[in-house]
């Protein structure tokens, strides 16, 4: 579905990404993982259209090769992207937030169906649907940020870091509500801090350094691998026994 790279992307002097390739296919949920500063918002930006990479760069979604194009007509092609930070219109209601969400002209005619998928999702945002949106708790704006970004009727949806600065059970809801996503049949691709969470309901995933991939596998190698273990999920170093097994 999605064959992008590779994309190099420069703020100034500063290299954000350096030939970087990754792929999403039909149905499949993929996870990115990398340190703060690693470039994993510069990628989902790149492929979202949001920021432009250097020439050569490709980013084909259902065999249409995207880059150059505004951002909008990224959406329009299926691909939406809730950012870090949620992106909502917070003197806005609920509601008038949704609608936006649909606003290109391909999603119009299944606002109705889209809707009532949202409020299947998250039931708090049909209870809600006159608060204005910057009056709502973290949990509950980043589940209008991912409702919104439905409303667009994507076939792949991008997230930046959805479970920042939310509480472990608001987390544990918001990542039942992605697993019941890939049910309809949605690709995900997700920048993700929690690493437990993200891996859960991923099919693969690749790791980030310094704006590069520096590997990729699917979620059980990257849950077993000693490395991942220890710089993301707490686990300590392994040491060496006396012929050079790590134990």
């Amino acid at each position: 579905m999605l064959d992008a790279g590779p994309l190099s992307l420069h703020y100034g002097k500063h290299l954000a990404l350096d030939g970087v390739a990754i792929t999403v296919a039909e149905n499949e949920t993929v996870v990115v993982l990398g340190a703060n500063g690693a470039g994993k918002s510069s990628l989902l930006k790149a492929m979202a259209g949001l920021v432009r990479p250097t020439p050569g760069a490709r980013v084909s979604f259902e065999g249409k090769d995207l880059v150059g194009l505004p951002a909008h007509l990224y959406v329009a092609h299926g691909i939406a992207l809730v950012p870090e930070g949620r992106g909502i219109f917070g003197e806005l209601s609920v509601a008038e937030n949704l609608e936006l969400g649909a606003y290109a002209g391909h999603a119009r005619p299944h606002e109705a169906r889209q809707r009532a998928l949202v409020f299947d999702l998250f039931p708090r945002l049909a209870e809600r649907q006159k608060q204005i949106a910057r009056t709502m708790s973290g949990g509950e704006q980043q589940m209008l940020a991912i409702g919104r970004a439905l409303m667009s009727c994507p076939r792949l949806l991008m997230l930046d870091e959805p479970s920042l600065g939310l509480a472990p059970i608001v987390t544990s809801e918001l990542f039942a509500a992605l697993g019941r996503i890939q049910q309809t049949g949605i690709a995900l691709l997700v920048v993700e801090q929690n690493v437990k969470a993200s891996l859960s309901i991923a099919h693969r995933g690749y790791l980030m350094e310094a704006g590069r991939i520096t590997g990729t596998g699917t979620a059980d190698a990257l849950r077993s691998d000693a490395a991942v273990q220890q710089a993301f999920l707490g686990a300590t170093a392994p040491h060496s026994t006396p012929n050079g097994v790590s134990a």
